[in-house]
């Protein structure tokens, strides 16, 4: 099996929890090894969600026969493409990461995976075939009601390993799960199916010390602060964004909507956007140590020769 792999095309992806440094890594692999990047990040592919999600900075350019979302001359993909008011599945991800993955290698450069949203590269990395569960209003109506905590208990007792890795405060997220459990019988965590590979895959993943992730989380913070987040939030509101959407119950946003409803200090919500993305921090990292393949590393130098050795097979 190992060799039949070799055999297949070579993908690189690079994953870590929030504050990691995954773009600077992505950024610099990519101008060495005349890569183009794909986002697996499931707030970053919004338009106009920029400084909340941390977005690189980069532009909408000519690259050949189309326009590309491009960062110090590399090109990116599938990050910038979708407005706020629309959703986004991980099937549609997966759909369009293999899509450029081939793309990629067509033009004879190298495809390189950034970002941290697991299940987005779990579905590339393990081919999954997900099933379509459509929406049932009557069902999500009659879930609505409940409060949180019943639902989080609701979804433990249907799917265990599900709720070891759910963001039990992300209500749609939670409300989608249950869905898909009740629609479908089975639980929301056995219901993607793997698919033969379909790359050769390198899986890079950044280690950073706890408390050093935990100082950068509460810098970054900070810096969107500085850039205008709150701004950047109040301009999403008025163009009518509610809260309730995949793009605004995000870390980054939600956080704000008690400063704006006049319930919490605006200190406040900045100190709860900490302490939540701490945690995303946690669950991202609890998701990623489930992959055995997953090649951990301390530093870019460390990545590099893995690479290097990679691109060589």
């Amino acid at each position: 099996m190992e060799k039949e792999h070799k055999e297949l095309p070579k993908l690189i992806v690079i994953l870590g929890p929030t504050a990691a440094g995954k773009t600077t890594w992505g950024l610099t692999l990519a101008k060495k090894y005349n890569g183009e990047i794909i986002g697996a990040d499931s707030r970053q592919i919004y338009k106009k969600l920029d400084i909340g999600t941390a977005k690189p900075v980069g532009e909408w350019r000519r690259n050949g026969l189309r326009r590309s979302y491009m960062v110090e001359d590399i090109p990116h993909h599938i990050i910038d493409i979708i407005d706020p008011g629309k959703r986004f599945s991980v099937a549609e991800f997966r759909d369009k990461a293999v899509k450029y993955v081939k793309l990629i290698h067509k033009n004879n450069k190298i495809p390189i995976v950034v970002g941290g949203t697991g299940l987005y590269i779990s579905s590339l990395v393990d081919n999954f075939h997900i099933p379509h569960v459509s929406p049932n209003k009557k069902l999500r109506q009659s879930l609505e009601e409940k409060p949180m905590d019943e639902l989080f208990v609701l979804f433990q007792r249907m799917d265990p390993e599900g709720a070891k890795v759910i963001d039990k405060q992300n209500k749609r997220r939670l409300l989608r799960a249950l869905e898909v459990c009740i629609l479908s019988g089975e639980p929301f965590s056995q219901q993607k199916k793997k698919g033969e590979p379909l790359f050769d895959i390198l899986q890079i993943g950044i280690t950073v010390p706890r408390e050093e992730l935990h100082t950068r989380i509460d810098a970054r913070v900070d810096q969107m602060i500085k850039l205008g987040l709150v701004k950047e939030v109040d301009l999403l509101l008025k163009q009518k964004y509610s809260w309730e959407l995949p793009s605004m119950s995000g870390v980054g946003y939600r956080q704000f909507q008690e400063y704006f409803e006049k319930v919490k200090s605006l200190d406040e919500c900045i100190d709860l956007l900490k302490r939540d993305t701490r945690r995303f921090a946690r669950r991202q990292l609890t998701w990623f140590r489930r992959d055995s393949s997953i090649k951990w590393c301390t530093s870019l130098e460390e990545a590099d020769v893995l690479v290097q050795s990679f691109l060589q097979e």
